[in-house]
């Protein structure tokens, strides 16, 4: 049992180093890390796309969706901002 607290304390350790870090990085250190993610994993996730093709447009469908009711959320809270006689955005 020992043992194993000293792992739990370790790995939290870790977690925490590891959000730190994360959160020092800027965009363009992120997206370079992804990008040399894609790069290193991309031939197997070729070779097993067809497996997740059906899991992947859900997901996509499911994103499409999200965004269409944040885009009508945000359209119904900015008239209640702006009022009804306003229209966002629009110069007089």
């Amino acid at each position: 049992m020992r043992t194993l607290k000293a792992l739990r304390e370790k790995w939290d350790a870790f977690e925490a180093d590891e959000t730190r870090l994360l959160r020092a990085m800027s965009i363009q250190e992120s997206m370079r890390q992804l990008l040399m993610l894609q790069e290193t994993y991309e031939p197997q996730l070729q070779q097993t796309a067809s497996l997740f093709v059906s899991d992947r447009r859900a997901a996509l469908a499911e994103l499409q969706a999200r965004l269409h009711r944040l885009a009508e959320w945000q359209a119904q809270h900015a008239q209640l901002v702006h009022g009804d006689s306003e229209t966002p955005g629009t110069l007089e």
